[in-house]
């Protein structure tokens, strides 16, 4: 299955977007990651990097970000991660597309890129008017 890491810089709220999107998800392997080592708000590459390798199942990880320096530190993450898997970073909204990409992940025959297609799509999704 493919693996989803959401990253915020939140440990509270990385946490509830699992909650949720795990209910949503039954067995997709999601990993939570927020805030820094000393329990402050931000983000750093090497929490984010054992979250991708303890999501890696031997079929790719999707992950998720809130804004600003967790995209640059999921970015550092990805491009260090050791991994034969591919790992992606979605462009979408987190908590959407963390909802999306957690159904995805669930359908047969998912890869990275479905997933990752599924979490972005999930921009549309919240339009008004």
């Amino acid at each position: 299955m493919v693996g989803i890491v959401i990253v915020s810089h939140s440990e509270k709220a990385a946490e509830g977007i699992m909650e949720v999107a795990t209910e949503m998800g039954g067995d997709a392997r999601i990993e939570a990651v927020g805030g820094t080592e000393d329990g402050r708000i931000g983000t750093s590459p090497e929490p984010i990097s054992r979250a991708i390798a303890d999501a890696a199942d031997g079929n790719g990880v999707v992950v998720l970000v809130d804004l600003g320096s967790a995209v640059m530190n999921a970015e550092i993450a990805i491009e260090e991660a050791e991994l034969e898997e591919e790992v992606v970073l979605a462009d979408a909204p987190v908590m959407e597309g963390a909802l999306n990409a957690v159904v995805a992940a669930g359908a047969p025959n998912a890869t990275v890129e479905s997933v990752r297609m599924a979490a972005e799509d999930a921009q549309r999704v919240k339009k008004f008017g």
